[in-house]
């Protein structure tokens, strides 16, 4: 399996899709066509999305077909007490028809037939 963690304590997950497209270059459409592709989006997601979560999933399976396993995680480790920006997790793993909650993973299979698990760690206040 291979895993991207996107590790957070108060930062967000950066720009929204629309901020991210914004005037958008060629290359820039380009890449969030591939993205999509990639995780089965038959659209342009919704545009108040984070970006980076689209990314840093996107890596997880390209690192997977790199490797040649059929299997690839996306997890944020939240070391955030109040679970800030679970709001911008939950809506992403909604696109795919997921409920998102702190602690627990969800599956989904791509087009591909990869299996892709999404979570939301909680860290240990201990380690702030």
């Amino acid at each position: 399996m291979a895993i991207a963690v996107e590790a957070k304590v108060n930062e967000t997950f950066g720009p929204t899709i629309g901020e991210w497209m914004a005037n958008a270059s060629k290359g820039k459409i380009e890449r969030m066509r591939f993205i999509c592709d990639l995780l089965g989006l038959n659209t342009t997601p919704p545009h108040q999305l984070r970006y980076q979560l689209f990314h840093r999933t996107a890596a997880a399976v390209l690192e997977a077909n790199r490797f040649k396993t059929d299997r690839a995680a996306m997890i944020v480790q939240s070391f955030s007490q109040e679970h800030r920006w679970l709001d911008d997790f939950q809506a992403f793993a909604n696109i795919f028809g997921l409920q998102a909650e702190p602690g627990q993973a969800i599956n989904y299979d791509l087009p591909s037939g990869m299996r892709l698990t999404m979570g939301w760690a909680v860290g240990s206040k201990a380690f702030l």
